[in-house]
């Protein structure tokens, strides 16, 4: 499998939809952590609303096909979404780290 980084732009007017479903959104999250999909993710820290994802899949289809599954993404909090292929060569998700 290859590594992507996402990154997600939410809509910065749905805050308390955000509130409502992001349970259900980390969970998402969770569980591709438990079959090895993901590797981090967590929000952009400023004003502007996003995130940051770090997904092992075949390719970028299979990013997307994923992702779709979001609760986010399924609600339409989700306004942007950016795949692009990421190379680890230095650090804990680097392939000679372990």
């Amino acid at each position: 499998m290859s590594a992507f980084a996402v990154e997600y732009t939410y809509d910065p007017d749905r805050g308390e939809d955000m509130d409502r479903i992001r349970p259900g959104h980390r969970a998402f999250l969770r569980s591709l952590l438990e079959q090895g999909r993901l590797l981090a993710s967590g929000p952009w820290v400023g004003e502007e609303p996003g995130a940051l994802l770090l997904v092992l899949a075949e390719d970028e289809a299979a990013v997307e096909q994923l992702l779709d599954a979001d609760p986010f993404q399924q609600a339409g909090l989700i306004t942007g979404r950016r795949v692009r292929g990421w190379n680890p060569v230095i650090g804990p998700f680097a392939p000679d780290a372990a």
